[in-house]
């Protein structure tokens, strides 16, 4: 009798060691988040052979791997970042706190004040994010297409924060970004936006970035698509027309500096595909998530095409969209 006493025990226990890890895959995935400034964010969750790994976007900036991640309970799920601070080299440890419901999450992000007495806290929500399905792109259609810049003033555009200064200028039948600020002050310039929202879609531009120069393209709001002088360096997904930190080049199509550069980006069911300069660099990937600078949390909403105009000098020309329909 002891024997099958404890012969069950094992068995029972055993299956509760299962169901708690069950429970704890159910995090697995990737996950979009609202910060409560309005704010995005993105975390990825996955096993990294055999041991738990993630991904974290925190409003700007790139997708970065955590150093630390781990479950608190079957519902909850902790994640650190370290930041250096500038002024005296120490570090700040954030704490990200994540606690699922469904398909849901609620979390609160917890930062240390700089003399370690205080800390502040930052509130979020977020929701799954479902993989999404190759489109087959040659069986789209189009619609007519959109002239998003007329080539005589910015008609059709704005800041995103009119508080911010405006460096986008037209010129010659180029819409020019040259954000310096006059000697002696500090400006914060502003990205510039469509008026109009788009959904799926294909976009093509001309684009010129004198040497050192760094801007990007965002479709709907959420997605960048880099704009940088990147000629003759490795690849990397901080190069031109790469997707923000997330998806890499397959070739250097970049031309150098101070040369005027064509774009053709495709934008369908959350898969991109770019042509930069005649040559396909981007070949109708997934795009998992938001990239830093997104307006938005939700990747199903339309969005509008903006112009990140904080970074240094840069011209474009010919903007084109044609909906998908």
């Amino acid at each position: 009798m002891k024997r099958i006493i404890f012969l069950f025990v094992m068995i029972f226990s055993t299956a509760l060691i299962v169901n708690a890890q069950d429970v704890k895959k159910e995090f697995y995935g990737m996950w979009t988040l609202d910060i409560e400034d309005g704010s995005v964010g993105w975390l990825g969750v996955n096993d990294n052979n055999g041991m738990l790994d993630a991904q974290l976007l925190w409003q700007g900036g790139s997708v970065e791997p955590v150093p630390s991640v781990y479950f608190l309970d079957h519902h909850t799920l902790v994640v650190t970042k370290i930041n250096m601070r500038r002024n005296d080299n120490r570090a700040s440890i954030q704490t990200f706190t994540f606690e699922r419901t469904g398909n849901n999450l609620t979390g609160t992000l917890t930062i240390p004040s700089r003399d370690g007495l205080n800390v502040t806290k930052r509130k979020f929500v977020g929701w799954r994010l479902v993989e999404p399905t190759p489109p087959d792109l040659s069986k789209v259609k189009y619609g007519t297409p959109v002239k998003l810049f007329n080539g005589k003033d910015l008609t059709g555009w704005r800041l995103i924060n009119p508080r911010q200064a405006n460096g986008f200028k037209v010129v010659n039948g180029e819409l020019i970004n040259d954000p310096v600020a006059p000697e002696g002050q500090r400006v914060s310039f502003g990205n510039l936006r469509t008026d109009s929202e788009f959904e799926d879609f294909k976009l093509t531009l001309e684009v010129n970035i004198p040497a050192g120069s760094n801007s990007g393209v965002y479709l709907r709001g959420i997605y960048e698509v880099q704009v940088v002088d990147s000629y003759g360096k490795e690849l990397d997904s901080h190069n031109m027309g790469a997707l923000y930190s997330r998806i890499t080049p397959s070739e250097a199509a970049e031309k150098p500096a101070g040369e005027w550069q064509t774009m053709e980006i495709i934008l369908c069911n959350r898969h991109l595909t770019v042509v930069l300069n005649g040559k396909k660099i981007i070949d109708n990937k997934p795009v998992y998530g938001p990239t830093g600078g997104a307006m938005h949390a939700d990747v199903d909403r339309p969005g509008p095409i903006y112009l990140q105009g904080d970074h240094g000098k840069v011209s474009f020309r010919n903007l084109v969209l044609t909906p998908i329909l």
